[in-house]
């Protein structure tokens, strides 16, 4: 298998520059987002939303980690500490989402029909997608872990939105008030998870990828370098790698 080498100073500097547009636009279409779902989710009583837009903003703030990594000429050494922000965020999300929703849970108050809300998560469900993959595919070329878990969280909104779609559903068509704050847990756990991964800098491809090196890439986003002609794996891993 070829070793790979870091991209030539003008596609690093190309890759930096679409990584930091790309941020922007995922920065200002939460912000709109967060807005919009908190503000719903507090009429509507909605754990759900209210969570929904609480993700939204800790995906601000893990892109803008990103942003003010990318502000410097040496990225790489800043790497560390915005990983640290996207799981720290990730965590304070969990926390505060379970909370409401184990309160909902019992009583503190039932979701109501929202149908800002049913608008907001389908037009997540489309955009959030386009986003990721964009962002994904520059981290990846680049060997950014931060970028990398950056588009992991903006996957994480597109999950979420669909399981915010299903929750304010049900609740809409059938009454089922519970479905709401159950969403709202299963956006919690996701949190965590994502959380440790980005603490721990589980992040794919955190070498740069080049032409030379061909890559399959997972179910979960994360790519690995294909074996070379003739050799197989061992464990998952290539030969090399085992």
């Amino acid at each position: 298998m070829t070793a790979s080498n870091p991209p030539a100073p003008d596609r690093r500097t190309s890759l930096r520059r679409r990584i930091r547009l790309l941020v922007a636009a995922t920065i200002t279409y939460n912000v709109i987002e967060a807005a919009v779902a908190i503000t719903a989710g507090s009429i509507a009583s909605s754990a759900a939303l209210i969570g929904f837009g609480l993700d939204s903003v800790v995906e601000v703030a893990s892109a803008a980690a990103v942003a003010w990594q990318f502000s410097a000429t040496d990225h790489e050494a800043r790497e560390r500490t915005a990983l640290r922000v996207i799981a720290i965020s990730f965590f304070a999300l969990a926390a505060y989402v379970t909370f409401d929703a184990v309160r909902a849970l019992l009583g503190a108050g039932e979701a109501e029909h929202s149908t800002p809300g049913l608008i907001l998560a389908a037009l997540s469900l489309v955009i959030m997608p386009f986003l990721s993959y964009a962002q994904r595919h520059a981290g990846r070329a680049l060997g950014s872990a931060s970028a990398v878990a950056d588009s992991k969280q903006t996957l994480l909104c597109t999950y979420l939105s669909a399981v915010l779609l299903a929750g304010l559903a049900l609740n809409s068509l059938f009454g089922w008030s519970w479905a709401d704050p159950i969403a709202a847990l299963v956006i919690a756990a996701v949190a965590v998870k994502e959380g440790r991964e980005a603490w721990r800098g589980d992040a794919c491809c955190p070498r740069p990828l080049t032409d030379e090196v061909t890559t399959t890439e997972n179910d979960a986003g994360c790519c690995s370098p294909a074996p070379a002609a003739g050799q197989g794996t061992v464990g998952g891993q290539a030969p090399d790698q085992a």
